[in-house]
Order: C-alpha cells, then structure tokens, then sequence
C-alpha cells in the first residue's frame, strides 16, 4: 500500500485549499471546510520525506470517534466522517493559538525541565521531579499557531497582553480544555492507557466556541500503558509508550532534531513499516476495535468519490 502524500481535488464550491503539515483542508464556499488526513508525517515542525501508509486513516477515525464522544462537552467542527480518510465540517474562525494540557512531566516539558527551567508558559513546576512523574495537577501550556515554522511557548498572561485571546474567551478555552481531558483520560484509563498530554484547537462560529481539527490521537496526544508504568518510574526506566515521541526519538537518535544543517535520517522501508505498526496498534488500543485497512490502489480517487457525494447532499 502506498502512502498517499498529497491530494489535488477539484471540489464543487471548492473557493481555497491549504496544505498543512498533515491535513489538506479545502474551503468549500464560504460554511464549509473539507478536512483530508494524508498519510504525510512530520516531526520538529518539519514534514518527513516518506509518508506512512494507514496513518491518515487512524489519525481521522480516531479523531471523529472523540468528537463524537466529546460533542456533550462543547460544540465541535465535524458534520460527517465522508471517507476512511476525510472528514466535512464547519468552518470556523481558529483562535491563534494551540492549547497544550500536560498531565505528566515528559517530552518538551522534561526537556525544558532537564534544561533547569523551573516555569513553563508561565507556569511554575515543582522542583524535585523526575522523567515521566505525574504532575499535582494537569497544567495547560499554551503555544502560538505558527503558520510557517515552529510554534513557540507563551503564557497565558501574554496570549492576553497581547490581545491574541481575550480574557473572557481564554478562560473558557481552559474550562474546556480541562474538561477534555479529563474525558480522554477516563477514556483511556477504560483500555489500559494513561493519556499524557495532548493539544487542542479552538475557534468560533457564530459567536460560539466550537471545538475544532483532531483530538486525542497520536499525532496531537501522547499515551503511555497504565500497566508498569509505577514500577518503570521507579527504576528510571523509559515508559512503553504509544505517541509520535518513538519518531522523535529515532529522529534525535540519528542527529536531527530540525535544526538547520541536520539531514532528516533515511527511512527504509522497515522503518516505515515500524511506524505503520505502531499507529495501528495505538487505534486498537484506544478505541478497543480492530482496525480494518482502507486499502485501495488509488485512495485520492476514493476519497474525491466520497467527499463528491456528500458535498451534494448539503
């Protein structure tokens, strides 16, 4: 199975197309956007050079099922999941920032933490911790939405001075954002996974805050296995894990960490495949069904089928 990289419809009512590091997002008159998962796989903010096959699939499925899960919470973008690969939805006003909630002390945060960093977007940390500890409380650590390159950490004071958010609507994002994960981590607690941290992305339509793109899958969240995990905290020991760090850990591994001048390290096949197993599995996992494989020699000619369909019926 090929990865699918790109895609280059042609919609009815199609007005603009914005090509992300992920998702192709098509504007489709002035109320609707379409939202294609493409199988492309970035890291440090940099798009890697191999797609991995499936990937779009599991990231979309598992992003409509939270929606669904979560629309009792707050209002989401999703009208219909159309294809394995593709979804259609509001279009929304986006907020200019991501907002960031971490459970547990791991990945960016431990790096800054190691680093001697005692505050996090303005947020204090304990001292004393150690790698993978679960934090006292979740902390939400906001970052800006970089439309080109790398997304960058700011306090919620700032997100304010700035009149990036308004008090009043920043607040409310951190009652959602709270809210939420509370949810994926019952959620996961359900199948034997912890969730970590995880991002969201907001913004309004008609004067409502609407929930908005992915949650709680691999790409934006992070999961480790409940089972072990006290006893590999205990020993220091690195935490089994299902989220996109294993790609950032070959990546450091291999001298790149999307700095100027490195080399993004050669993905073989078998590194490919690696990673295709590994997004499966954290479907299955999640969700506690198996997956079943969209296979098809011309995806993108499946989808513009699907996607053709439904845009006809609103």
């Amino acid at each position: 199975m090929k990865a699918l990289i790109r895609t280059e419809f042609n919609l009815p009512g199609q007005v603009a197309k914005y090509t992300g590091k992920v998702r192709d997002v098509y504007s489709i008159g002035k109320d609707y956007l379409v939202m294609v998962a493409t199988d492309r796989i970035s890291a440090f903010d940099v798009v890697l050079p191999e797609g991995i096959p499936f990937k779009g699939q599991v990231l979309n499925q598992i992003a409509s099922k939270f929606l669904d899960a979560t629309a009792d919470i707050i209002p989401n973008w999703k009208i219909a999941e159309v294809d394995p690969m593709a979804t259609i939805g509001w279009r929304c006003e986006p907020f200019k920032v991501e907002m960031v909630i971490r459970g547990y002390l791991t990945g960016h945060a431990w790096r800054e933490y190691k680093a001697g960093k005692r505050s996090l977007c303005g947020v204090p940390l304990p001292d004393g911790m150690v790698e993978n500890e679960r934090f006292p409380e979740p902390i939400i650590t906001p970052t800006t939405k970089a439309d080109e390159g790398h997304d960058e950490d700011i306090s919620k004071e700032d997100i304010i001075a700035r009149g990036i958010v308004s008090r009043e609507d920043y607040e409310q994002l951190e009652k959602y954002t709270r809210a939420l994960f509370a949810r994926g981590t019952g959620m996961a607690a359900g199948k034997g996974l912890i969730l970590v941290d995880t991002k969201y992305e907001f913004g309004k339509r008609d004067g409502r805050i609407i929930l908005m793109d992915e949650i709680h899958t691999p790409d934006s969240s992070r999961y480790f296995y409940a089972e072990g995990y006290e006893e590999r905290l205990a020993k220091g020991e690195h935490q089994k894990q299902l989220s996109k760090e294993f790609v950032r850990e070959w990546l450091m591994a291999n001298g790149f960490q999307g700095q100027a001048g490195q080399k993004v390290p050669e993905m073989t096949p078998q590194v490919v495949a690696g990673i295709t197993d590994r997004y499966i599995e954290l479907y299955e996992h999640i969700t506690g069904v198996p997956f079943v494989k969209a296979e098809d020699p011309d995806p993108a000619a499946r989808i513009e089928k699907n996607i053709d369909a439904f845009l006809k019926t609103l």
